[in-house]
């Protein structure tokens, strides 16, 4: 069975079982939730690996440790969304400023391979861009082109009002166009 992470009336029955502290729920929440959580994080964390996977473990930690905390008042997977924001936002604050990704020139010996190295650069362009921005404004946009939220789903993830993702999705897109206006030319 498949459960997305959006579904949170797929997971009802395994949350639940992982609340009685069934280890098989706990596993097969892992197995579900471990690949985005680890996107979200990888993202956030300007493709840092080791960032991710420490970001990922302790969101899974905080699961466990914390599941009896959910009420079921919005959807598991806006509370776990909500875990992996607070999650990288602590470890952002804690963390010493990480090196951005520099653009190495690489040597082309044809038409084909020029293009792939400039799709290359400019997806490690668009990535120091994106991880760049304050966490505040990253996050949005993370959620919202990365994993397709609503900005009600953003809202819960986040904490916050509807107005302030908008706010925060324009504010990020500013400064992301500012960045990467040469891709326009």
């Amino acid at each position: 069975m498949v459960i997305g992470l959006s579904d949170p009336e797929a997971s009802a029955d395994i949350v639940e079982a992982c609340r009685r502290g069934d280890p098989d729920a706990f596993r097969a929440l892992y197995e579900v939730y471990k690949d985005k959580v680890y996107s979200i994080a990888l993202y956030f964390f300007n493709g840092d690996p080791s960032a991710a996977g420490d970001v990922t473990q302790q969101v899974f930690l905080k699961l466990i440790c914390g599941i009896s905390k959910f009420r079921g008042e919005s959807g598991f997977s806006t509370w776990l969304y909500r875990l992996v924001v607070n999650t990288c936002m602590d470890s952002a604050r804690q963390a010493k400023p990480r090196v951005a990704i520099n653009d190495v020139p690489l040597q082309a010996q044809s038409s084909n391979q020029e293009e792939e190295i400039s799709r290359e650069q400019t997806a490690r362009s668009v990535q120091a861009a994106l991880s760049g921005l304050p966490p505040k404004l990253r996050l949005p946009v993370l959620l919202r082109y990365f994993e397709d939220l609503s900005y009600a789903e953003m809202a819960s993830a986040m904490n916050c009002s509807m107005g302030t993702v908008a706010s925060r999705l324009s504010r990020g897109h500013k400064l992301l166009a500012r960045e990467l206006g040469w891709l326009r030319k």
